[in-house]
């Protein structure tokens, strides 16, 4: 029984010694934050923002592709900045604007609580409250 391929008896044992490996510290490549820059131009537009946004973050990301990690680095927070601020300025305004009308609209029915008196009095023709 002939087998051509070779047996694990014959087979070269395998080196312990590990030659050191240079260790690059590399850093990760920056991120380019360009679905959140699409979901803020679509969605949350505030003040032409996520498209600032979006455009920065296509820059980031072609200065990436091209081996510029530094320019890449500047771009992505340069989109992030500007992502947020489209994010924060798209949910806490309607917020504001939600919380000013309820405070008005309660306000306002106070006021209307406090006329009906006023509205309501009624000029009687006795002089009983004169004596």
């Amino acid at each position: 029984m002939d087998t051509s391929y070779p047996r694990e008896d014959y087979l070269p044992a395998p080196s312990h010694k590990r030659e050191p490996s240079p260790t690059v510290l590399a850093s990760p490549l920056p991120r380019d934050h360009l679905v959140w820059s699409v979901f803020n131009t679509i969605y949350m537009n505030f003040c032409c923002l996520g498209f600032v946004a979006l455009a920065f973050s296509v820059k980031a990301r072609d200065r990436k592709v091209s081996g510029d990690v530094e320019a890449a680095r500047r771009f992505s927070s340069k989109a992030r900045c500007y992502n947020a601020l489209a994010t924060a300025g798209s949910v806490v305004l309607p917020l504001l604007l939600a919380a000013l009308v309820i405070t008005g609209v309660i306000h306002l029915s106070k006021l209307a609580q406090e006329s009906v008196g006023f509205f309501t009095y009624q000029f009687s023709g006795s002089d009983d409250e004169d004596k």
